[in-house]
């Protein structure tokens, strides 16, 4: 979009902080909304406080320049350009911003990334209602067929039901508290650094980080994929101290947080890793926040148009 300079009256983008041609600040134009993201590191706190799925689900990268086909995001390259970019599903890659203006390319992709959220949501309310729908059917389709045979059920058939679901209630009590002890006497790893096959991981508040030794930088990553053997290192075999970690330290990213005093089975749990955006350092919008009973199909994402 042009905007005019009130001090030469040129006509120039408004991808501009100041004029090119007379060097005045353009305040002609209010671009951003003072509780939104203005920088990178903001866009990232600004996503794990809204509690979102990990990038490799949504496929949005912040701060990271993704290769692989279906993903947006956002980095700073080696000329110090801020580049706001969407890969197709085809590989193909559209560059929606490159430039200086930080705040500007920090917004498209923050406005692309709420778009999403709220296609998301849609589906899921839409497969909700179609699921509700399906349940009334069926359930209506046995109301008529089993009329006729209920009004035949005898004395004796609805005695041997009730004592069935007596038992079968009373095996299930049994067998889920069983699981709930057998499930919460499972140690977990230790807090802190592991080495496994030439690659380092982060273990804390329940969640997993791997070193991107290429881009030098952390990202969170669900536990499937991290190897079985590390994932389930209770004894700590691979776990390593922070000497033992030659790039970036981890206590150095926005991800890390003092771990709390409480433990997990005489295991040092930190806590929740959204808990330390949820404060008021930062006034956001949270309208856009994720219920985690929602599920997020990025094959549903518009992955063929260029943005």
């Amino acid at each position: 979009m042009k905007v005019k300079c009130k001090y030469c009256d040129s006509l120039i983008d408004d991808t501009y902080t100041n004029c090119p041609n007379c060097g005045a600040a353009l305040d002609t134009v209010q671009r951003f909304a003072n509780k939104q993201p203005q920088t990178i590191e903001e866009l990232q706190k600004w996503y794990m406080a809204m509690k979102l799925p990990p990038e490799e689900v949504t496929r949005f990268f912040i701060g990271k320049d993704i290769k692989e086909p279906r993903a947006f995001g956002i980095y700073r390259d080696a000329d110090g350009d801020f580049v706001v970019y969407k890969n197709k599903s085809d590989g193909s890659r559209a560059v929606r911003y490159q430039g200086a203006d930080e705040a500007y390319a920090v917004n498209e992709i923050y406005q692309r990334l709420k778009e999403e959220i709220v296609n998301q949501k849609s589906l899921n309310a839409d497969r909700r209602m179609q699921q509700a729908r399906e349940s009334e059917r069926a359930y209506r389709s046995g109301q008529t067929k089993t009329t006729k045979k209920r009004r035949r059920s005898s004395l004796v058939t609805i005695v041997f039901v009730i004592v069935m679901v007596n038992m079968i209630s009373s095996m299930l009590i049994a067998a889920l508290s069983s699981s709930y002890r057998n499930t919460a006497s499972v140690p977990r790893p230790a807090v802190g650094y592991y080495s496994y096959d030439g690659a380092d991981y982060y273990y804390q508040g329940n969640d997993w980080y791997y070193y991107d030794e290429a881009g030098d930088d952390w990202g969170h990553t669900v536990e499937e994929k991290i190897p079985e053997a590390v994932a389930n290192d209770i004894e700590g075999q691979y776990h390593i101290d922070g000497e033992g970690h030659e790039g970036l330290p981890f206590e150095d990213t926005f991800w890390y947080h003092e771990p709390s005093t409480s433990t997990y089975n005489d295991y040092d749990s930190g806590y929740d890793s959204y808990d330390s955006y949820d404060n008021d350092s930062y006034d956001w919008d949270d309208d856009y926040g994720w219920d985690s009973n929602d599920s997020w199909d990025s094959y549903d994402s518009d992955w063929d148009s260029d943005w």
